[in-house]
């Protein structure tokens, strides 16, 4: 099977990087309506936290919370994928932020997005370098 290319999910892609800061500081970013239109694009109204609760993008992308936990994840569907940004401890002041996408059409839409969360992550890396 070829990299990224799951049996039940699509095409998939993560992006991660450990960043020098605790995990509580980068999810409040992260949750944050700056740091969610870093992510997401921003939510008309703000990212909900209750699974099932619809929300839309500005650019008019909708979906929907499959879960929400509080200092560890959110997960959601994007149009037709399904987007989860995770934090995790990687010691006393280090975190690990991971963007991953699944049920993606096809390696070429793997690639784009691959590209796109890169740039996210360098987005979310500069805003919490200040």
């Amino acid at each position: 099977m070829p990299t990224g290319l799951t049996r039940d999910a699509g095409w998939e892609i993560g992006v991660s990087k450990t960043l020098p800061l605790p995990a509580a500081v980068v999810w409040d970013f992260i949750a944050s309506p700056e740091g969610v239109a870093l992510w997401l694009g921003g939510a008309k109204g703000g990212l909900p936290t209750e699974k099932g609760a619809p929300y839309e993008t500005g650019d008019g992308v909708r979906g929907e919370v499959r879960g929400y936990r509080p200092g560890d994840r959110v997960r959601l569907t994007y149009g037709a994928t399904t987007v989860q940004v995770a934090v995790s401890p990687a010691g006393p002041e280090k975190a690990v932020l991971r963007f991953h996408q699944e049920r993606l059409a096809s390696p070429e839409e793997r690639e784009r997005r691959r590209a796109h969360w890169q740039e996210v992550m360098r987005r979310v890396t500069e805003a919490l370098d200040r």
